[in-house]
């Protein structure tokens, strides 16, 4: 298929750019693949498709604030960093981008906080807007991770033009992340409130962890019409023995198995045995989903409504079917569903 086969017209009105007031009662599209239906639900009747035995693979990363302002030395310009990745954390060296970019170069120090005891010095670009960056900081790692964290903002997308929002401390992290290290969120998990966890837990549905630390290769648009030629960004995964029983156990059962989130699809896709069952790994994985494929573990998904030319949707068409998402997106638009990172839900079954 063709990047061209993944546009459709999105009014820039159902782009979210605030949650639900309430977790799971966000508005839940449900696609039975098998026949061709489309119902409209509340994402807290997602317990109603599920039943004791099966399985939901949760993304238990943490989103860290990872978006800092400083001022450049001598001329004060407010600029933009947001971190990437820690590359050293002995020498505090860090990925980040900047805006503006072509104001800073290699040798450029900035100032961040009101006191300006956090520094950081350009030794290097990376990109167009990429550069490397080593902090400078007397204090002890602990303290200097402190800091960071102090003095980042939530990473809210860019297509969110409000400021950031007490709210959103809160709302741009899924109940369960316990690992941090995202660059933003895994929103499909953001629907999930403490009450319907319990309820699962009680009608018996397991919810093992994995781990992706979504980074922004996520976003990253892709600019080549033919797909087999889009390079997917590296992202660092983890599943645990513990997890990887549970989620076997589920598709030795013939149960329900779904991933919650194209990061969870794309953790479980990166760690496939032989025989068709899930293995333990840490590592990284830079996997790109398009149709067609065939997907080895999950036999339904829980997703967000995602953007035209998305890697996200070109994973959802490939697991839904691409005629079928086409129809399903062409109803959220006419029934007015909220996209993106603080829109709606759809469950395929």
């Amino acid at each position: 298929m063709k990047l061209s086969h993944f546009n459709f017209k999105l009014p820039e009105e159902l782009l979210a750019d605030r949650p639900s007031d309430i977790r799971d009662e966000a508005r839940l599209m449900v696609l039975d693949r098998k026949n061709q239906t489309i119902e409209h639900k509340l994402f807290k009747d997602l317990i109603d498709y599920f039943d004791e035995g099966d399985v939901m693979i949760l993304n238990n990363t943490k989103v860290f604030p990872a978006r800092l302002y400083g001022n450049k030395e001598k001329t004060g310009a407010r600029i933009e960093v947001f971190l990437l990745r820690e590359l050293n954390e002995e020498q505090r060296l860090w990925d980040v981008l900047v805006d503006p970019a072509r104001k800073i170069r290699i040798g450029n120090k900035l100032y961040f906080g009101d006191d300006d005891t956090l520094v950081a010095e350009v030794i290097d670009n990376t990109t167009s807007r990429g550069r490397t960056l080593r902090f400078l900081y007397d204090g002890s790692y602990r303290e200097f991770r402190r800091k960071l964290t102090e003095l980042g903002e939530t990473p809210l997308p860019k297509y969110i033009k409000r400021d950031v929002e007490p709210e959103d401390e809160e709302r741009y992290q899924t109940i369960f992340a316990k690992k941090e290290g995202a660059v933003a969120a895994p929103t499909a998990g953001l629907h999930f409130s403490k009450h319907l966890l319990k309820r699962l837990e009680i009608k018996g549905v397991h919810l093992p962890e994995v781990t992706l630390h979504v980074g922004l290769g996520t976003f990253n648009p892709v600019e080549v019409e033919d797909l087999s030629k889009h390079k997917m960004d590296s992202e660092e995964i983890e599943i645990l023995k513990g997890a990887a029983d549970v989620i076997n156990n589920g598709i030795k059962n013939k149960k329900r198995v779904c991933a919650i989130g194209t990061t969870s699809m794309r953790t479980i896709e990166s760690s496939v045995s032989s025989n068709g069952t899930l293995n333990e790994f840490s590592g990284w994985t830079n996997k790109f989903i398009f149709p067609p494929y065939d997907f080895s573990i999950a036999n339904s998904m829980v997703t967000n409504f995602h953007t035209p030319k998305s890697t996200l949707l070109m994973m959802v068409s490939a697991f839904a079917g691409h005629d079928f998402i086409k129809e399903a997106y062409e109803e959220a638009v006419k029934e007015q569903y909220r996209f993106y990172t603080y829109g709606d839900a759809m469950l395929i079954i």
